[in-house]
């Protein structure tokens, strides 16, 4: 588990919101966020980006929805927003004027005047990673953001940034966002796993559950077809999905539990993370993420899993 953090609190679990204005709108997001809520869900996750391959849309249009509930319910302070920049554009976008000025279009939307997670989206290698974590530091030094993350880095680029805040006195990124699943690994190897456990840094993981497919719906061609999520899933699966969702298979047998549960009840059980990033675009897809803080895999189980690869 990381070092506490202020940008962690309630359940295990972060709430995605790519699905929010996309798949999930007005009174059916509001009815899962309320869901989230009630359930002890305190962290959010969103980004200036969603949902801007949507044909449209802009990019923002999560934040809005994001921000009109959290306007309506008045929770604003009980909540950790987790937000990002850097990918409508590109490496002018990290530019200090420009992280200030997307900072500012996300808190309108979002209708907040602070973030309590502000990501760099991903790495711009071009660029001295001086100039990144200097530019995000200024976010810090305006007041309106808490902490700062890294999403999409390598394990060298994140520790050249951490070198950087130590030696200039910069605030240094205290989380990490890279894709990490039963199925997709190499994103958070163990250099990356030293690196975050050594600091201190909460790595909390996107497509925790691979888009669906350790959700266990995907096994045959004909389940991969039915939509562009599927092929998503077969494309993230790749060659050891099968050898994976067979040992899955017979951790539900032992637990009881859903796949989906067990692929986030392993996320948690790796070195450095305290919660995934899932979405759910239902309650009771909402239902079936949060059936992973009540599964307890044992460390014969945990290591079956692992060793699935």
């Amino acid at each position: 588990m990381s070092e506490a953090h202020d940008f962690i609190a309630g359940i295990p679990l972060v709430l995605g919101g790519n699905v929010f204005g996309w798949t999930s709108k007005g009174d059916e997001a509001f009815t899962v966020l309320d869901a989230f809520y009630e359930a002890g869900g305190r962290m959010i996750d969103t980004a200036d980006v969603y949902s801007a391959w949507v044909p449209g849309h802009k990019g923002g249009e999560s934040e809005t929805v994001l921000g009109e509930w959290l306007a309506s319910r008045g929770v604003r302070s009980e909540m950790r927003l987790h937000t990002k920049t850097g990918m409508l554009g590109g490496k002018e976008l990290y530019d200090p004027a420009r992280v200030l000025q997307s900072l500012d279009a996300s808190l309108e939307r979002l209708q907040s005047d602070a973030i309590d997670l502000y990501y760099a989206h991903k790495d711009y290698e071009e660029l001295e990673i001086g100039a990144i974590v200097e530019a995000f530091d200024g976010a810090v030094k305006s007041g309106k953001v808490r902490a700062i993350g890294a999403s999409n880095f390598n394990a060298a680029r994140l520790d050249a940034a951490l070198a950087h805040a130590r030696d200039t006195g910069a605030t240094p990124f205290t989380a990490l966002q890279n894709e990490y699943n039963l199925v997709a690994r190499n994103a958070y190897g163990e250099d990356l796993q030293e690196l975050v456990t050594a600091h201190g840094i909460a790595m909390l993981p996107f497509f925790g559950l691979a888009s669906g497919y350790l959700t266990g719906k995907y096994r045959t061609e004909e389940d991969f077809a039915k939509s562009l999520r599927g092929g998503r899933a077969k494309e993230l699966a790749g060659g050891i999905g099968p050898k994976v969702l067979a040992v899955m298979d017979q951790v539900a047998g032992e637990t009881g539990a859903s796949l989906a549960a067990i692929a986030l009840a392993w996320l948690v059980r790796q070195p450095g993370i305290p919660a995934p990033i899932a979405s759910a675009r239902t309650v009771a897809q909402l239902d079936e993420l949060l059936e992973f803080t009540r599964v307890e895999l044992s460390d014969d189980q945990v290591a079956r899993l692992t060793s699935a690869n």
